[in-house]
C-alpha cells in the first residue's frame, strides 16, 4: 500500500463525545442482545435451538425458563459487551495512534465517536421492534424479527469497514497492481473452489446428496453417452420435458476421461468461482482501482446467494445454473466493454443454461435500446454504432418474450407429450397454465400486487441487496433488468428466498449493479456538493472506450498506473470498497453454510460439520452393498442411495411420493431386479424391512442378509437375471 505525504489534520472529536458514543454503543447493544436471546423465536434467527438453550442456559437470571423464553440476565450480556468493546478499542486506538502518529486520547476518540455509531444503530433494532409491533402490530413486529439478521450484519460490516479505516485517513488508493492483483485473485478463487469442492465431496461420500436436481444431471450425461438419450430415468420423457436446459453437455470431454459425479460437482464450483473474474473486469473499469475491485470479487465470493448455487439449503449441491452465473457475467462484461459480436455469443450461451434466462434477457434489451438512445458513451460507441446497439437492444427485447413462449408453450409439452409443464404448479393461486397465470396479471394487478408487496417480498429483496451494502441500489437502471424476473420470483409458492436456485441470473444482475453503482458514486457526491467534476480530485479515472490504449492494455493484463490521490472522492471510494466486502462476509456469518459461517460451527445445527462433512457410517454401509449389484442390474433405489446407480443398468426411483406432473412418483417396474432402501437418509419412511411394500411379496422378492447393521434394505427378485447394461 502506498502512502500519500499528507500530514494528518487535528480532527478529533471531544474526548467527551467518544465517550457518550462508546458507553450508549455498548448499553444498547447489550439490551438488544439480551431481548433477541430471551426468545427462541429471535435467537434462532442466529443460533439454532439447542444452542440457543444452552446460550440462554449460560446467561440465565433466576426465574422460570420455559420452552421458547429464558430470563437472560442483562448484567451477564453488558459484561460480555463491555469485553468486547474493550478489546477492540484499545487495539484500534493503538493502531490509528501508529498510523497517525496523534496522541493517545485523540486516537481514543477517533475510534470511539466514529466505530461505535454503529453499536447504537444496531442496538436501535430493539427500540425500532418495539415500535412496529405497537403501530403495526404483530406483523410489523415479525417483519423486524426477520430482519434482525440482516441489520445486525449491516451494522458489524459498518463498524469493521471503520475501524479498518479510521487509522490510515493519508493512504491512497493503489492503480494498478499488475502481479499482486493477478495473484490475490487467483488465490480468492482458487480458496472457494477448494472448500466448495470439498464440502461437495464430502456429501456425496456421505451419502446425502439427494438424486433429484442434482446427481440427475451426472445420470444426462452417462445416459447420452450410452445410448438412453438425453434423460434420467425420473425425467418424464427425455429432460426438454423439464427444461430446455443442456449447458452441462459442454463438459462431455471432460467426463468421458473422468465419468463420476465428483468431476460435476468440481465443475460446478469452478464455474461460480470463476464469476469473480468478469465482477473484478467490470468493477475495475467503471472505478480504475485494482484494490476495489478486488473488495468486490471477494465480496462476490463471499455473496451468500451465490453460494447457495453451489450448496443448497436442502444439499442439492449440482445445477448447470452454476455456470449461468458466470455466463451471464462474461456477456454483461462484453456489453460494458461494447462489444457486439461477443455480447451476442454471450446471450446464445445463456440460452443454453435455461428457459427463464428469457426474463432477463428482454428486460436487459430494453436497458441497451434506452442506453443506446440516451448516453451510448455507457457502451462505449459512437454514432456509427448507436444504431446497432439501438436495433440490438429492440431485438433482444422481442426475442426474449418469444423465446420463453417458444419453450414453455411449444418445446416443452412436445417432449411431455402435450402435459403442462411442471413448475405452472408454483403459481397455483394465479391459475393452472401459463394462459391463465398471464390473463390473471393482466386483469386482477390489485391482486397480484398484494401477493407481490408483502414484508416476505421485502425480507427476499434484503437478503439479496444486503449482502452487497445495498450498493447496487446506485446503478438502479442496471438493477431493474432483473425486476420482472424478482416478481416472477416472489410469485413462486415453493421458494421465496435466495436459498435454492430460482434466482441464480440474480446474482449476475446484483454484482453488473454493483459495478455500475460504484462507478456512479464520483457524480453522485460532485452532485451532493453542486461543484460538478471540475475539481482536480473529482474524478480519480477516465473511461475506457473500445479500441483505447487503456482498454487494449488491460486486454493484455493490468496495466501500471500510479496511486490515485488522496482525495475525498477517492476516500469514499476507498471506504465503500471495504463495505462491500465487509457486508457480504456479516450476513454470511448467519446465512450461509461455509465454514465462514456460524452456521457451519453451531453443533446444534443440521449443517453442522461433523454431521455432514465428518465421518458417517452411511458411506462405509454402502461399500458392503456395492458389491451385490452388478453394473448389469437394473435397480430401484430410495433417494440419496439413488446416486450411487446412475451407471447401471436402469435406474429407478423408490420415491416415497408420488408427483406425477412432474415425472417422479413411486414405481418399481416389472423388469426391475434389486430394490435398495436407505433406511437411514433423512427423509426415510421405510426403517425396517417389514416397511417396505414389496418385502411381503415372498414369491417375487427375497431380502438379502443384512451386513450393514439396518443402514440400508437390501431385496432381490427371485430367479433374477441380471441383463447387460442397455
Amino acid at each position: 500500500m502506498t502512502k500519500a505525504a499528507v500530514a494528518p489534520t487535528d480532527d478529533a472529536p471531544p474526548l467527551w463525545r467518544a465517550a457518550i458514543v462508546v458507553a450508549l454503543g455498548t448499553l444498547l447493544v447489550a439490551s438488544a442482545v439480551t431481548t433477541i436471546l430471551s426468545t427462541e423465536a429471535f435467537a434462532t434467527n442466529f443460533l439454532s435451538p439447542a444452542t440457543w438453550r444452552s446460550v440462554a442456559a449460560a446467561l440465565a437470571a433466576e426465574g422460570t425458563t420455559s420452552s421458547d423464553q429464558a430470563p437472560i440476565s442483562f448484567a451477564k450480556v453488558l459484561l460480555g459487551a463491555v469485553t468486547v468493546t474493550v478489546v477492540t478499542l484499545g487495539i484500534g486506538t493503538l493502531l490509528i495512534q501508529q498510523h497517525t502518529k496523534r496522541t493517545w486520547t485523540k486516537s481514543f476518540a477517533i475510534c470511539g465517536d466514529r466505530g461505535w455509531w454503529w453499536w447504537c444503530a444496531a442496538g436501535l433494532w430493539e427500540w425500532a421492534w418495539v415500535a412496529a409491533v405497537t403501530v403495526a402490530g404483530e406483523n410489523g413486529g415479525a417483519w423486524l424479527v426477520g430482519m434482525s439478521p440482516f441489520w445486525m450484519s449491516v451494522c458489524f460490516a459498518g463498524w469493521l469497514t471503520t475501524l479498518c479505516h479510521v487509522g490510515s485517513p493519508g493512504i491512497a488508493i493503489p492503480g494498478r497492481l499488475p502481479r499482486r492483483a493477478t495473484w490475490m485473485l487467483s488465490a480468492l478463487i482458487s480458496a472457494y473452489i477448494v472448500i466448495f469442492t470439498t464440502m461437495n465431496w464430502r456429501l456425496w461420500f456421505n451419502l446425502y446428496i439427494p438424486h433429484g436436481d442434482s446427481a440427475m444431471y451426472e445420470e444426462h450425461l452417462w445416459n447420452l453417452l450410452h445410448g438412453k438419450g438425453f434423460r434420467s430415468y425420473l425425467d418424464q420423457g427425455l429432460f426438454f420435458g423439464e427444461h430446455i436446459q443442456f449447458v452441462h453437455l459442454g463438459l462431455i470431454p471432460l467426463y468421458v476421461l473422468w465419468p463420476s459425479h465428483l468431476l460435476m460437482e468440481l465443475c460446478g464450483s469452478a464455474a461460480l468461482a470463476l464469476g469473480a473474474v468478469p465482477v473484478f473486469w467490470m468493477t475495475r473499469r467503471h472505478t480504475g482501482p485494482d484494490r476495489i475491485a478486488l473488495c468486490a470479487a471477494a465480496a462476490y465470493l463471499l455473496y451468500f446467494p451465490m453460494q447457495f448455487l453451489d450448496i443448497e439449503i436442502d444439499l442439492k449441491t449440482f445445477r448447470p445454473e452454476a455456470f449461468g452465473i458466470p455466463i451471464l457475467l462474461f456477456t454483461l462484461d462484453q456489453l460494458d466493454r461494447g462489444r457486439w459480436r461477443g455480447f451476442l455469443l454471450g446471450v446464445l450461451a445463456c440460452l443454453t443454461v435455461k428457459e427463464d434466462y428469457a426474463l432477463i434477457l428482454s428486460p436487459l434489451g430494453l436497458w441497451i435500446a434506452a442506453t443506446a438512445w440516451r448516453s451510448p458513451q455507457i457502451l462505449s460507441c459512437d454514432a456509427s454504432r448507436r444504431r446497432l446497439w439501438l436495433t440490438t437492444g429492440v431485438a433482444l427485447t422481442l426475442f426474449g418474450v418469444f423465446y420463453l413462449w417458444l419453450a414453455t408453450r411449444v418445446l416443452m409439452p412436445w417432449f411431455r407429450t402435450g402435459q403442462e409443464i411442471h413448475y405452472t404448479s408454483y403459481f397455483s393461486r394465479l391459475g393452472d397454465s401459463p394462459e391463465a397465470i398471464i390473463r390473471t396479471v393482466l386483469t386482477r394487478p390489485g391482486f397480484v400486487l398484494g401477493e407481490v408487496a408483502t414484508l416476505s417480498t421485502a425480507l427476499y429483496a434484503v437478503a439479496l441487496l444486503a449482502p452487497v451494502g445495498f450498493l447496487a441500489l446506485l446503478s438502479p437502471g442496471r438493477l431493474a433488468v432483473g425486476l420482472p424476473l424478482f416478481g416472477v420470483l416472489c410469485l413462486n409458492e415453493l421458494a421465496r428466498d435466495p436459498r435454492h436456485q430460482f434466482h441464480a441470473p440474480l446474482v449476475a444482475i446484483v454484482f453488473w449493479a454493483v459495478a455500475g453503482g460504484l462507478g456512479n458514486l464520483p457524480t453522485m457526491l460532485s452532485w451532493l456538493r453542486r461543484s460538478g467534476n471540475s475539481s482536480p480530485g473529482g474524478r480519480v479515472w477516465t473511461d475506457q472506450r473500445e479500441g483505447s490504449p487503456g482498454e487494449r492494455a488491460q486486454d493484455r493484463g493490468f496495466a501500471e498506473a500510479a496511486p490515485a490521490p488522496a482525495t475525498p472522492t477517492n476516500s469514499v471510494l476507498r471506504w465503500s470498497g471495504t463495505w462491500l466486502w465487509t457486508c457480504a462476509l456479516a450476513t454470511g456469518l448467519w446465512f450461509s453454510l461455509s465454514p465462514l459461517s456460524v452456521t457451519f460451527w453451531d453443533s446444534g445445527s443440521n449443517w453442522h460439520w461433523r454431521k455432514l462433512y465428518g465421518p458417517t457410517p452411511r458411506g462405509a454401509a454402502f461399500a458392503k452393498i456395492a458389491p451385490l449389484i452388478p453394473l448389469t442390474a437394473r435397480v430401484a433405489s430410495t433417494d440419496f442411495v439413488h446416486p450411487r446407480f446412475t451407471h447401471h443398468a436402469r435406474s429407478y426411483d423408490y420415491s416415497d411420493y408420488v408427483r406425477k406432473a412432474s415425472g417422479y412418483e413411486r414405481r418399481v417396474p416389472d423388469d426391475t431386479d434389486f430394490i435398495v432402501i436407505d433406511a437411514t437418509h433423512p427423509y426415510s419412511q421405510y426403517h425396517r424391512p417389514e416397511d417396505v411394500p414389496e418385502f411381503h411379496d415372498a414369491e417375487r422378492w427375497e431380502l438379502l442378509p443384512d451386513e450393514t447393521g439396518g443402514v440400508f434394505i437390501v431385496l432381490r427378485r427371485r430367479m433374477a437375471n441380471p441383463r447387460r447394461a442397455d
